[in-house]
């Protein structure tokens, strides 16, 4: 069985983008250190695909996609907003997940070393130097769906999560009277976590809303862990009013934790989500959470590698696009007293 390509930069101790650089003969790579990782890769029976430099110059209508994982409304809604576009220019899409069963880096180097595809779209929720390496060493058009812009010079397209959390913070405490605002966040990496965390702590200072440190739990955007934070809040003995969830599944969770135990939404506490998902519409009561247009997402990320694709020769600045995200009330918030 052939090496994994991080095998080999762990054997080599060298980073995955220089032995990248090492198999394609980049003139980048020393002498010496090109020796020692074309003697590992043979060690290991590693064999690149000899074929690469055959179709390396011919188009193949072809364009990878990695995704964090495919399964879910929000990737197939992102997918079909690539597809919108690719196929209505010829292109064919392959999509590969980069789930914690297959190693990230692993997934993008294929696509970008390995594979026969003209462009690349990667929707990365944390920054990996190793991937960001790859991709500038990379002669693929690359175009990265991310939540921060400091990609370097890769193209991005990121939700605008900041937005997002503040314009929901605000209509809380403006609009519906809540000032106890609990938080269910995201992973500690994440960048739509953060920068979601940086717009709810920005509305509350403006507003004159205390953060309590205790009624911020760390989540992982599944259902499971948005219903253990959910018991965590409300096991408090000064509970929030309103629970703002980073993503609909965790606000998911919360439902099934509070329904459990007997309480009602809105009337004992309220739920908010972030990205619209359909089951947010279709539970009960509806949730009040952020829209977050998923297919313009995909839509403008192809959009961009589509003009990388027909610009080859041509220097452009790098394009960073934020899609703006508004708010959809459901009747899992209410208006409350005024204190």
């Amino acid at each position: 069985m052939a090496a994994l390509i991080k095998e080999i930069a762990k054997k080599a101790n060298v980073s995955i983008a220089t032995v990248s650089r090492a198999l394609n003969d980049h003139p980048s790579v020393k002498p010496d250190t090109k020796q020692l990782i074309i003697k590992i890769a043979r060690e290991m029976n590693y064999e690149p695909s000899g074929l690469i430099k055959t179709f390396v110059k011919e188009s193949r209508k072809i364009i990878g996609f990695v995704v964090p994982e495919i399964w879910g409304e929000f990737y197939m809604d992102v997918i079909n907003g690539i597809d919108d576009v690719s196929s209505s220019e010829g292109y064919n899409l392959i999509v590969a997940s980069s789930h914690s069963k297959r190693d990230i880096v692993e997934s993008v180097y294929n696509f970008m070393q390995k594979s026969f595809v003209d462009g690349v779209i990667l929707m990365l929720p944390s920054k990996h130097e190793e991937i960001k390496e790859l991709i500038q060493n990379s002669h693929i058009p690359t175009v990265v769906i991310t939540g921060k812009n400091d990609w370097g010079n890769a193209n991005t397209v990121s939700i605008d999560n900041f937005q997002g959390s503040y314009t929901m913070t605000k209509f809380l405490v403006e609009q519906l009277g809540y000032k106890k605002i609990g938080i269910i966040r995201g992973p500690d990496d994440n960048y739509d976590s953060q920068e979601r965390l940086e717009g709810v702590m920005s509305a509350m200072l403006e507003l004159g809303i205390p953060i309590r440190n205790e009624w911020i739990i760390a989540g992982n955007f599944d259902l499971k862990s948005g219903e253990l934070g959910c018991s965590r809040l409300l096991a408090l003995i000064e509970k929030p009013e309103v629970i703002f969830c980073f993503n609909d599944m965790m606000a998911l969770g919360c439902y099934r934790y509070i329904n459990k135990i007997g309480l009602s939404i809105p009337d004992d506490i309220g739920i908010v989500g972030f990205d619209h998902i359909l089951l947010s519409e279709v539970i009960y009561p509806t949730l009040t959470t952020v829209h977050v247009p998923k297919h313009e997402l995909g839509f403008e990320a192809m959009s961009i590698l589509l003009r990388l694709l027909k610009n080859k020769d041509k220097n452009f600045e790098p394009v960073h696009l934020k899609v703006s995200t508004g708010i959809v009330v459901g009747g899992s918030t209410k208006m409350v007293t005024m204190k």
